[in-house]
């Protein structure tokens, strides 16, 4: 079983406006309200793919009974652990006559040390071995950065394969752990290693390996309009994105991790996996929702190839 976590799910409002002037009433073009939080975003994939999968997480209030409802309908088990403030809304507004994107992202709820301890007691009890647990996006209030570690001891003890999506420097601390596969972009994982600068392809590589060489055994870097590239011990493959009309980037990483997964999940090889999750991601950055997977227009595009 594929169990996805979410420590700090929201309710997506994405808005498409031709114009955002300041202290007039700004009349859009149109709105969705959309189920969301990386974990989630994840399940949401790996169902539309066809493989059954088990939302975990925390929240609370209306808005997560939103998200719950909405993985519900699309035929996904869940399981969140509820706190007493509501789960976060977050605003993405694509202004159409200045080609931006406006990203209002909100903190999420207060979380006691009782339901953090509760979580962790769920997974020890419910994790398998051979299961693959993906832990996905920022954590809410009150839980630690080392939340991360606790989580990565219970997924070794029970030999379960650990993905991680987060840009917290806690990931390194999970390294002796052995996770299955990190995803930062290009700029986390240069600020893994405290660095600020834009990284080359032989850049990319050295700092995956290191991170590699101290315990994770693959690393898939998403580069935005570059691509992104699934670095292991002995290969490293690039591959280079499709050109799209950007509507809007939220889900886009989410989408080409858990096409990734479930990719290799159902027996495709790295290049192949690397190829459709690229597809897929893009296909999701052009559209207000998560991709269909119609991805025929994209997949000629993209060339994914071993640098040595």
């Amino acid at each position: 079983m594929i169990y996805t976590i979410t420590l700090n799910p929201a309710i997506d409002l994405v808005i498409i406006t031709k114009k955002l002037e300041p202290n007039i009433v700004n009349r859009t073009e149109k709105f969705e309200l959309q189920p969301n939080g990386k974990g989630v975003n994840v399940s949401f994939i790996l169902k539309k793919m066809g493989i059954e999968n088990m939302a975990t997480g925390i929240g609370g209030g209306f808005t997560l009974d939103y998200i719950t409802a909405g993985l519900k309908e699309k035929g996904i088990s869940s399981n969140f652990l509820k706190v007493n403030e509501p789960t976060r809304i977050n605003v993405f507004t694509r202004v159409l006559d200045q080609n931006r994107e406006y990203k209002e992202v909100n903190p999420g709820p207060e979380v006691s040390e009782k339901v953090q301890d509760e979580f962790l007691k769920y997974l020890k009890t419910t994790l398998k071995e051979r299961d693959i647990l993906i832990i996905s996006g920022s954590f809410s209030k009150g839980i630690k950065q080392d939340y991360l570690v606790k989580i990565a001891e219970i997924t070794a003890d029970k030999k379960v394969k650990l993905v991680i999506d987060s840009s917290s420097k806690a990931v390194l601390d999970t390294l002796p752990h052995h996770p299955y596969l990190l995803k930062p972009n290009d700029q986390e994982l240069a600020s893994f290693f405290d660095l600020n600068e834009k990284l080359d392809q032989e850049k990319i590589i050295k700092l995956a390996r290191k991170l590699i060489n101290a315990g994770c055994k693959n690393v898939l870097v998403s580069l935005g309009e570059s691509g992104a590239a699934l670095i292991d011990k002995n290969h490293a493959y690039f591959g280079n994105a499709p050109k799209i009309s950007v509507l809007n980037t939220a889900g886009a990483g989410d989408t080409m991790l858990g096409t990734f997964i479930g990719k290799k999940e159902l027996g495709c090889d790295t290049t192949e996996a690397l190829k459709c999750a690229i597809a897929a991601g893009s296909d999701t950055a052009s559209r207000t929702g998560l991709t269909d997977f119609e991805l025929e227009k994209y997949l000629n595009e993209i060339h994914v190839s071993e640098v040595k």
